[in-house]
């Protein structure tokens, strides 16, 4: 069980949003986040992903958010779709060279394509450790389907499923003219999600674009962050922001002997909820600690008190969040 002196969790008691008779997001446990739908079982982004994903049990699917060149959001961890999809087969002309946020990239990428031109595209599975099965299969979503889809198998199960996008690159995106921020909020007001209570997290690593948001919007925010957070920092946050989504080593290290921080519990008297990333099963990413149990690894992140656990597993965050209580 979670302990008593944590947070009072506000943000987390999560309306119904106008859907009479459906059972609300529960507050009484750490949410389950499938990180880009059931990643871990289905090519990432995909519908296929994110219905596995609530079929598992997870109370909220994650849909990164790009642009194309019209001007649509769609749900790719990257604006370089070159491992996430078969782009290059069928586009090999489209390969340019871009520099992003820093970084010099080659590749191919979605404001470069229309939204028609990437409806001719298919997902594929990015890691080669997992299963390549399903690749071929499925073509990539806008946001505004994703979101349709959060309700309508909400709808199905007699329960709320939320939707917690990340904007990628805004600093970028609106760089080229084509900015995140507005067509976010106005897809979401769209469909009666623009509320403090709406189902809904915003998330992103760049402070600018969280305060942006701060200013427009009263749906909840988070800032994520691989790097330490002080206390003072963590005030800062509070400000604009309603949680923090961490790097899970910020949390707890993966040496067996390494004793826990005390993020969780600095951000609970700031007043942020924690939302800890990402669990994965595979024994590249599952720290030595666990001794090869990635349900250890998130029951060990209930004890400490997160708020939410992003997985690419969603049934092994169920099993250690919602049936390992």
């Amino acid at each position: 069980m979670r302990p008593s002196n944590l947070l009072a969790v506000p943000l987390l008691v999560l309306a119904s949003c106008g859907r009479p008779g459906l059972a609300p997001i529960p507050s009484n446990r750490p949410l389950v986040i499938a990180h880009r739908g059931a990643s871990g079982h289905r090519p990432e982004h995909t519908v296929a992903a994110y219905t596995l994903a609530v079929e598992m049990g997870a109370d909220f699917i994650e849909p990164d958010l790009v642009s194309t060149k019209d001007g649509v959001l769609v749900a790719r961890h990257e604006n370089d779709i070159g491992g996430t999809t078969d782009v290059a087969e069928k586009f090999p002309d489209r390969k340019a060279r871009k520099v992003i946020d820093g970084d010099t990239l080659t590749g191919w990428f979605t404001e470069d394509f229309t939204l028609a031109e990437l409806r001719t595209l298919r997902a594929k599975e990015r890691l080669p450790f997992r299963s390549h099965a399903y690749d071929g299969r499925y073509a990539i979503p806008t946001f505004d389907e994703v979101l349709a889809l959060a309700d309508s198998l909400g709808r199905a199960r007699g329960r709320v499923v939320g939707v917690y996008p990340e904007t990628k690159h805004p600093t970028y995106h609106r760089a080229i003219g084509l900015p995140l921020e507005e067509k976010l909020l106005a897809t979401l007001q769209a469909r009666g999600l623009d509320d403090r209570n709406a189902p809904v997290f915003i998330q992103s690593f760049e402070d600018g674009n969280l305060r942006t948001l701060r200013a427009q919007t009263r749906v909840k925010l988070v800032y994520l962050t691989s790097t330490p957070l002080s206390a003072d920092r963590l005030r800062d946050l509070a400000t604009f922001v309603d949680a923090v989504g961490v790097n899970q080593r910020l949390v707890v290290g993966a040496d067996s002997a390494a004793a826990p921080t005390s993020l969780i519990r600095d951000a609970h008297a700031a007043g942020l909820a924690v939302h800890v990333w990402t669990m994965r099963s595979e024994p590249v990413f599952l720290a030595k600690r666990y001794g090869g149990d990635p349900v250890a690894e998130v029951r060990e992140l209930v004890r400490l008190g997160a708020d939410g656990i992003f997985g690419d597993f969603p049934d092994v965050v169920v099993a250690g969040v919602v049936r390992g209580r």
